[in-house]
């Protein structure tokens, strides 16, 4: 699969990729928060906007597509985040195998 290359200026939003620690929270679950972790360079470009009605509450769901660096060991436990926004990710894969970007699909989370 060929990708369209990134301009050179496009990567220009800094990205922190937060790490997730699970502890016990005493009656047999976890309780999962997250630390900072390294910061990334990166593009993102919005994919699609969904409202819905769940149990007669609206709700929105916006998904993103997120272009770094490629870098071994992004998992969809893991998360970005860019200043106050935060972006769970869905999917992360290097599209072209040549190691050189890591696309990530993620989906905008709302406080």
């Amino acid at each position: 699969m060929r990708t369209r290359p990134i301009r050179i200026g496009a990567r220009a939003r800094r990205f922190v990729l937060e790490l997730p620690l699970e502890r016990p929270d005493g009656f047999g679950g976890v309780i999962r928060t997250y630390t900072a972790g390294p910061q990334l360079w990166g593009a993102i470009e919005m994919l699609s906007g969904v409202e819905r009605v769940r149990a007669d509450r609206p709700e929105q769901s916006l998904t993103h597509r997120i272009t770094l660096r490629y870098r071994e060991g992004v998992t969809g436990a893991m998360r970005l985040s860019a200043g106050l926004r935060r972006f769970a990710i869905r999917a992360a894969s290097d599209p072209d195998g040549s190691r050189r970007d890591l696309v990530c699909l993620v989906e905008e989370m709302r406080p």
